[in-house]
């Protein structure tokens, strides 16, 4: 017998199937249904590492649009190809990119306090910045290893966290965690394109490199026999190490924390030999670019800015073209720079590898007539880098300048350069007293000259290179010191026979810092000679610039430079970018390449964002609290000298290069004597003659 209770269940029973059976026909709940899709081709791991809680939640970001195709951060290019056939995406191949730390301070960076009751390193972050006395590096407790969820990081010996390349899946959790931005998600572009940070581990040696180069890490790759690896580091701030490892007169030297103890670690040299150590295997190392993206920037200049600025710009997918005047690329490398210093087969051989990347290069094309800025717009170039170089010379503005026989010091070594006739006499004065009255009082010399090198000031205000000093010197030059030309005196065909010059004094610094010459009255002298070549300063010429009606659509400054940011390096047409001497007057070879690399890493933004951007934390100036004078617990040790090829009497006859190599033994010395230093912290050997501490040494007598 059916009760009443059960006929009212039945009865709410079937009054619900007809309420829901009618809201079947009246409510539609819709689904996309890419949302399977999408989810069907993830890789199922549900590890949360994409930041979505699962693949049905990572599938569902990717429809709404809160996720891309590459949300999968352990699929890799297969599933973001898939993602993107479902979604009606073209898809073009990832960037491969890793966590990467730097810091290598660890367990070697001071405390400030020692407090056990937090280990973790966010919350140790909110107690007065850390325990570490470096406010930048690694606290060290690990947090950044708890939060991976693929075992890519562990902590390693020296107590900062080390990546293992093949697990990391670029899921920027331990970036996320990390409180001092020790860790970073880089690929290729980030790489190459990052600019030093105040947040970076910057030794003192790297802050004061023009080309940002990190040299505690190619240094600390070289020590381990990693020549391969050192190159790759340099090569993502420099093109050419092999030219630099010649002509630079690294200024990060007078920065090396090791000064403070003995004498400064040979970075270049060290530089040079793994350059050396890759030209002298018979094989190119591969060089990675990142794929093709068909966009179009013209090069003018084939000088060390504008072969940076191409090196570069093909590295990030672009394609550049270099128009040059000269024949040859090379700029003050090939023209400037003699082959005793640096031979030309050396960089024709670092050229040719450059511009297999896939740059194109147009020689004997002339900035302002055989290409306009208008010319080239309507050639498809998007970009245009301004790297033409300071070729104009200035004058000595004294009577009888006009006499043959008297020329720039770079109108002589062009043609040293070109091969072709010189018309040097046997009596020859250069005067001036930089790198470029050097090399042109050098170069007389191996042509057969007795040569005399008139400067104002004294030896210790000449601004070239210490080294070339002394090296022309040892050639026989002889130094005319607190001299400066006062007239040229000619014959009557013209040339020059004497220059009268007139003593000077000392007096008060002026505004570059050294200290005033001032004639002394009634000190002039005749100097007989028959060649004189002037090496007083230089300047860009701008001329090219100007259209037909005397119009530069570009902002020249009081120095006779491009306006242009000295960030972004964009001039007032917003496609135009200028850098290297043009932009900062003449300054070194790796200067002028670290401003080409700024130019191409700021194109690269214009071509793909719009417009270029940098960090508010750049570091512009040396970090004060790095340069501290006392190095204690640190042991001395001998830095050995740089092979010379040639004796003296044999460099005074010949154009061969005079300096080699280190050997492989003395370069791992070398390396061992650097103390991998960080923004504070350095190696301690406390026991005199105590090998390397991460790293067995050879001793150099």
């Amino acid at each position: 017998m059916i009760t009443s209770s059960v006929l009212v269940l039945l009865g709410i029973g079937f009054t619900s199937a007809v309420i829901l059976a009618v809201a079947s026909k009246v409510l539609y709940v819709y689904e996309d249904p890419r949302i399977s899709q999408v989810e069907g081709v993830l890789a199922g791991a549900n590890c949360g590492g994409c930041g979505f809680p699962g693949c049905a939640a990572a599938a569902q970001g990717v429809i709404d649009g809160k996720a891309g195709a590459t949300v999968c951060v352990i699929g890799g290019d297969e599933i973001a190809k898939n993602v993107a056939a479902i979604m009606g995406l073209e898809f073009a191949t990832m960037e491969k990119q890793i966590a990467f730390v730097d810091c290598t301070g660890g367990i070697r960076a001071e405390d400030n306090y020692d407090y056990k009751g937090v280990l973790d390193c966010r919350a140790q972050n909110l107690l007065y910045g850390g325990s570490k006395m470096c406010p930048e590096g690694c606290l060290g407790y690990g947090t950044c290893v708890d939060a991976c969820q693929f075992g890519a990081i562990e902590m390693g010996p020296n107590g900062y966290p080390v990546v293992d390349p093949e697990l990391c899946t670029a899921c920027n959790a331990c970036a996320i965690v990390c409180p001092r931005g020790v860790i970073t998600i880089w690929g290729l572009s980030a790489r190459l394109t990052h600019l030093n940070l105040e947040t970076d581990c910057l030794a003192p040696c790297r802050q004061e490199c023009p080309g940002q180069i990190n040299i505690q890490r190619y240094i600390e790759q070289a020590s381990r026999g990693d020549y391969a690896g050192a190159l790759k580091t340099i090569r993502e701030r420099i093109p050419m190490p092999l030219s630099i490892g010649r002509v630079c007169p690294h200024p990060c030297e007078d920065a090396c924390r090791r000064g403070q103890v003995d004498v400064p670690i040979g970075i270049n040299m060290i530089k040079r030999f793994v350059a050396d150590w890759e030209m002298n295997s018979g094989q190119r190392l591969p060089i990675e670019c990142a794929p093709v993206t068909g966009r179009k920037v013209a090069v003018i200049g084939g000088g060390p800015a504008g072969i940076a600025c191409a090196f570069f710009l093909r590295r990030l997918g672009h394609s550049p073209t270099i128009f040059e005047s000269m024949p040859q690329l090379g700029g003050q490398l090939r023209y400037g720079i003699p082959k005793y210093r640096l031979p030309k087969e050396i960089l024709d051989w670092e050229l040719e590898g450059i511009l297999e990347l896939g740059i194109e290069a147009k020689t004997e094309q002339k900035f302002g007539t055989d290409v306009t800025l208008k010319t080239l717009k309507e050639q498809g170039f998007e970009a245009v880098f301004l790297g033409i170089g300071a070729w104009m010379n200035l004058n000595l503005r004294i009577d009888g300048e006009d006499a043959e026989g008297v020329e720039t010091g770079t109108e002589f070594l062009t043609k040293v350069g070109l091969g072709i006739e010189t018309g040097i006499g046997k009596k020859v004065v250069v005067v001036g007293g930089g790198n470029t009255a050097i090399d042109a009082a050098r170069s007389s010399v191996r042509l057969g000259a007795h040569v005399t090198l008139m400067y104002r000031r004294t030896r210790d205000e000449m601004p070239a290179n210490a080294e070339e000093i002394i090296g022309a010197e040892e050639e026989t030059v002889n130094y005319l010191l607190l001299a400066s030309p006062n007239k040229i005196i000619k014959d009557e065909n013209g040339r020059v026979t004497h220059l009268e010059y007139i003593k000077m004094e000392l007096g008060e610094p002026d505004a570059s810092g050294r200290r005033s010459p001032i004639p002394i009255d009634g000190s002039e002298t005749l100097l007989e000679c028959d060649t004189i070549y002037t090496a007083i300063g230089q300047k860009p010429e701008l001329s090219c610039l100007y259209d037909e009606s005397g119009v530069c659509e570009l902002e020249e400054t009081r120095w006779r430079t491009i306006g242009a940011d000295p960030d972004t390096m964009q001039t007032a047409l917003p496609h135009v970018f200028a850098g290297g001497d043009m932009r900062i007057g003449p300054s070194l070879v790796i200067t002028a390449m670290g401003e080409g690399r700024k130019a191409a890493r700021s194109i690269h933004q214009y071509l793909t964002e719009g417009t270029p951007h940098y960090s508010s934390r750049l570091q512009r100036d040396l970090i004060p609290y790095t340069m501290f004078t006392h190095v204690p617990d640190v042991s001395t040790r001998k830095r050995p000298d740089m092979p010379h090829l040639l004796e003296c009497d044999e460099r005074t006859c010949t154009f061969k290069e005079i300096e080699g190599t280190l050997t492989e033994a003395e370069t791992k010395h070398e390396t061992c004597r650097c103390l991998r230093c960080g923004l504070t912290c350095y190696n301690r050997d406390r026991d005199e003659g105590q090998e390397c501490e991460l790293h067995e040494c050879v001793e150099v007598p």
